[in-house]
């Protein structure tokens, strides 16, 4: 069996894997189902079909998690993760293909909810915002590696599919190597598992619903950047090959701030740091979207907002982890991706619809407004840690 520092490794590489898939999936079938005559607003929906199967699972993640400890949950939902992309070639097909993105849902949410507790858990508040920074780090780092994949259409449109499938079957053979951990069960977690799982959802929700806006905010930006920028791209003039270069750099620029925006939460508050970062990403759309014909400042959008806003999910569980008492962090966890989730699905739906309904109108000035209504919540709540 690995030692502690390889669990955390492997742990990671596994997000990493996750983070591809991901990261993969919405441009990929955004222009698939382009090509194929599908609306703005019809693939807008049919993004969701990843976040309805995290919401789906939801409710039924956490007792397992405490009944059979973290390794299972996470072999679980990495072989449905892999299951799922193996079979995208096999049935090219709009609903079916709707299926398969509620299984990679499914499987990614419970690899993710059950490596993200495993880590927050067992982390230090010290320097908690630092190592679950590098946990979004790693994310991001497959994020961003998963629109290269779009080059592989002219080759073969399937071949995304299977090198994905591939390389979490890969991840998913070290998971085997881990030693089991069960969820502490102390006096504290024992009273809260007597109750309800809505109670419990219901007061995290009540201690830790302003930290949840920042798993909220992220799956808005993320799932409309990668699922309907790519439509909006192709109709303002550029070519698949353009839009796979531009995709990434969100998620590429997140790597070198996630760390240091993480290390600095720990000393000036999260409140604070959340408020700064979304009001000047509000700005950063607000220019992206009144100059974006030209390629340099497109580029810059891009690369300037991911340095800012990709780390608002891990800075939102790090705020969720300050302030939940222990026995709730595995709900906790939960709540960031269901948030995540929701903001996920109304992303990419809403994203299409503008488009629709607003032809002649930058899709960045929807994103440069969900953030400045974000920032002014915050600029309410950010004296807390």
């Amino acid at each position: 069996m690995f030692s502690a520092r390889m669990r955390f490794y492997i742990l990671i590489s596994f997000v990493t894997i996750s983070g591809f898939t991901q990261g993969m999936l919405l441009p990929l079938l955004a222009i698939l189902l382009e090509g194929m005559g599908v609306s703005s607003s019809m693939n807008g929906l049919h993004a969701t079909g990843l976040y309805i199967g995290v919401l789906i699972a939801s409710p039924f993640m956490e007792k397992p998690l405490h009944k059979f400890g973290y390794k299972p949950m996470i072999l679980t939902g990495g072989g449905l993760v892999f299951v799922s992309l193996l079979l995208f070639p096999l049935f090219p097909s709009l609903w079916f293909w709707f299926i398969l993105r509620l299984g990679v849902g499914i499987g990614d949410h419970m690899l993710t909810f059950a490596t993200q507790t495993w880590i927050t858990s067992t982390t230090p508040q010290f320097k908690r915002g630092k190592i679950i920074a590098i946990y979004g780090l790693f994310f991001s780092l497959g994020f961003s590696v998963g629109p290269t994949m779009l080059r592989f259409i002219e080759l073969h449109q399937n071949f995304p599919f299977i090198i994905a499938g591939l390389l979490c079957m890969v991840a998913w053979g070290f998971v085997l190597f881990i030693h089991n951990e069960q969820v502490e069960n102390d006096d504290g977690i024992h009273t809260i598992q007597v109750q309800s799982t809505i109670g419990r959802f219901g007061l995290t929700i009540k201690l830790a619903w302003i930290a949840l806006l920042g798993p909220f905010t992220y799956g808005v930006l993320e799932a409309i950047l990668h699922g309907i920028f790519p439509i909006y791209g192709i109709r303002i003039g550029y070519n698949v090959d353009t839009i796979a270069f531009i995709i990434p750099l969100f998620s590429i620029a997140t790597l070198f701030t996630q760390v240091p925006l993480g290390a600095l939460s720990d000393k000036i508050g999260r409140g604070k740091t959340l408020f700064t970062v979304t009001a000047f990403g509000s700005i950063i759309f607000l220019l992206g979207a009144m100059f974006e014909g030209t390629f340099t400042v497109l580029i810059l959008t891009f690369l300037l907002s991911g340095m800012l806003l990709g780390s608002l999910f891990s800075m939102g569980v790090s705020f969720m982890t300050d302030i939940l008492p222990r026995q709730l962090l595995p709900a906790g966890n939960i709540m960031c991706g269901i948030a995540f989730s929701i903001g996920s699905m109304i992303g990419p739906y809403f994203g299409g619809l503008f488009i629709d309904l607003f032809p002649n109108t930058s899709l960045f000035y929807s994103l440069s407004g969900t953030l400045f209504i974000i920032t002014v919540i915050f600029s309410k709540k950010k004296h807390l840690a």
